[in-house]
């Protein structure tokens, strides 16, 4: 029998620029409840849940009749968060959890079935991730678009703010891409990837990828069609409602 899918959303309430996120209105739902909608759309998943810290997402949750599950307040990254969530599960360990971040309101549910692909067809791969070609040209440059180059074999190479490749010499032209946050483990992994030290890498770019690289693991990055708006600012929030308004 095929593997089980699990889909996990990570959600803090707490955000630097943009306080209250996953509960922010868009278009008369909490953006959250647009992610797990769309996650239940998946033909792979078989059970989707919150992983939060937070009381007031806990209840939203439960209000529109998703799962929650209360985890702690003190994990660093989304990944340990879901680690925790997915002990309570009892999932076996040739199960495969999916990662979906919390402010990707128009991903397409065809992802979650892309990004599980590559563990299904190899058992030696412990997780995958995402990766789009760059197509709006502010992106590359901008931050918060994480760049990622990978080798012939599609394995990520490294995760960078910065832009990379950089190309040495004028009229020299690159494909960029950027990484998706939607990732998937195999179970049994995300036990050896919480208990790895934090990186280097991964606190001076604050990319937890960058943990499992930096300690030797391998990741899959596939290349989909399809691109999602990462909401992190109340403007970004306002393009995605335009987007959904068809404006």
């Amino acid at each position: 029998m095929p593997a089980q899918v699990v889909c996990i959303i990570p959600s803090r309430y707490e955000s630097t620029r943009f306080p209250g996120k996953p509960l922010a209105d868009l278009c008369g739902k909490p953006m959250l409840q647009h992610v797990y909608e769309r996650v239940l759309r998946a033909k792979a998943v078989s059970f989707a849940a919150v992983a939060t810290d937070d009381e007031r997402i806990f209840r939203a949750v439960e209000a529109f009749g998703g799962r929650a599950v209360m985890t702690s307040p003190r994990h660093r990254s989304g990944t340990d968060r879901i680690a925790e969530a997915v002990d309570s599960l009892n999932l076996k360990d040739d199960a495969i959890v999916v990662n979906i971040q919390g402010d990707q309101p128009l991903f397409e549910p065809a992802q979650v079935d892309e990004v599980v692909g590559p563990l299904f067809e190899d058992a030696s791969i412990p997780m995958s991730t995402l990766i789009y070609r760059i197509v709006r040209e502010e992106e590359i440059a901008h931050p918060n678009a994480v760049k990622v180059v990978f080798d012939a074999k599609g394995f990520a190479l490294y995760f960078s703010r910065a832009t990379i490749p950089f190309v040495r010499d004028p009229g020299t032209r690159a494909d960029y891409y950027k990484h998706h946050g939607i990732y998937a483990y195999r179970r049994d992994f995300l036990r050896t990837f919480t208990a790895l030290p934090e990186g280097v890498l991964e606190r001076l770019e604050a990319l937890e990828q960058l943990r499992a690289l930096e300690h030797g693991y391998r990741i899959r990055v596939v290349v989909t069609p399809h691109d999602s708006v990462e909401v992190d600012t109340p403007a970004e929030l306002d393009r995605v409602r335009r987007l959904i308004n068809g404006k």
